[in-house]
């Protein structure tokens, strides 16, 4: 079975549970395909348990995903809703993947999704949809490479944000009559043009906080990845990393590829994936670099889980200052990509009344979500 054909069918069976209350999401259903690549295929047990831990069944539904594996595994259509006609099995059984979700006739309209995925014509199942969904802590090098060709096509975005102030301008635009008038004169009172103006383009000031503690060590290259991409484009972007201490990164980096310098800048910071002090982190920032925070148009953005073994009152005040002075605060959490999750941490508690905007930070696409964030 192709790997289009396995996605399908995967597919449908999430469809099926969701259809009988589980909460399946995209990115369980993305576990569920790496899940399978790991056992046995031709073992329903091992498939079983396999599914039913990447696709996060809880306790409660263990009987309800069983039935409905079953019917799958035995090429049954399980779901409540309209019941498809089933192919027969052959008698050798097929590919052992085949044999899993050997299930319905497909639909028209997933046939074409079948056919289109394996050209990379249908955005819901081309690689590069795949790479945006696939959370970081499940990439490996290989991807970050491919992320990097797509960032260089998303961060440009982020210098689309238009100010109040009208500037003059080449192409469409408002007329601007008084500069209209004064070519005129020079041509003896022939309009031949008119002068226009359009809103000028600002270039967003950015201030972006990365933890590189041991809790975000899957997430860090691939958060600072789209950072130093950020930085191409938004060139007033300053960057620092924390754990224990705070560092300033901006004087490292250079030109480049993405891989040599992340790998340059693990070797540089102290701490590197250790513990974190997010209070202590802050307040150094606060008292160590106050001419970054010295007007309003400076937006800070901090990546961080808020898992804090320091002071937390430290790091209410360093989040108030921060406040006070800056346009606006974003913070990024990778464990909001699990549906479950709740700001709990002690942390975190203490930062999110200072936050404006409280975002996830778990694959590629939650961080094009970033993008309007910044540019509004």
């Amino acid at each position: 079975m192709t790997q289009p054909d396995l996605i399908i069918r995967l597919a449908r069976l999430a469809r099926t549970l969701r259809e009988r209350g589980m909460r399946v999401t995209i990115n369980d259903e993305l576990d569920g395909l790496s899940a399978l690549s790991l056992v046995d295929a031709t073992d329903r047990g091992e498939v079983r348990l396999a599914l039913r831990t990447a696709l996060k069944i809880q306790r409660r539904d263990w009987e309800a995903f069983d039935e409905v594996f079953g019917a799958f595994w035995a090429g049954e259509d399980a779901a409540p809703i309209a019941r498809e006609p089933t192919e027969k099995r052959s008698p050798e059984g097929g590919a052992p993947l085949r044999k899993l979700f050997q299930g319905p006739d497909e639909s028209l309209s997933e046939r074409k999704a079948v056919a289109g995925a394996a050209d990379g014509k249908v955005p819901g199942y081309s690689p590069e949809v795949l790479l945006r969904r696939k959370p970081f802590d499940e990439c490996g090098a290989g991807d970050l490479a491919a992320m990097e060709k797509l960032l260089n096509r998303l961060v440009p975005k982020l210098a689309a944000r238009q100010s109040r102030r009208l500037v003059p301008t080449r192409g469409r635009g408002a007329v601007d009559l008084r500069r209209s008038f004064r070519r005129a004169v020079q041509t003896n009172g022939e309009f031949l043009t008119l002068a226009r103006r359009a809103r000028a383009l600002e270039e967003p000031r950015l201030v972006v906080i990365c933890d590189t503690s041991g809790s975000m060590e899957s997430h860090t290259r691939f958060l600072l990845a789209f950072v130093l991409a950020l930085k191409r484009v938004a060139r007033r972007t300053e960057i620092f990393a924390f754990n224990t201490a705070l560092t300033r990164l901006t004087p490292w980096l250079t030109a480049g590829k993405i891989g040599p310098t992340l790998e340059r800048l693990a070797a540089g910071v102290p701490d590197w994936s250790g513990g974190t002090r997010i209070g202590e982190s802050l307040a150094e920032f606060v008292s160590g670099y106050p001419g970054l925070l010295a007007n309003a148009k400076t937006t800070v953005v901090i990546f961080s889980d808020g898992l804090d073994r320091g002071d937390t009152a430290l790091l209410s005040a360093a989040m108030r200052a921060i406040q006070s002075r800056a346009r606006k605060v974003i913070w990024l959490n990778p464990l909001l990509g699990d549906p479950r999750y709740r700001p709990a941490a002690r942390g975190m508690e203490a930062a999110l009344p200072y936050v404006d905007h409280l975002a996830s930070a778990h694959n590629l696409e939650s961080l094009e979500k970033l993008v309007p964030l910044l540019a509004a």
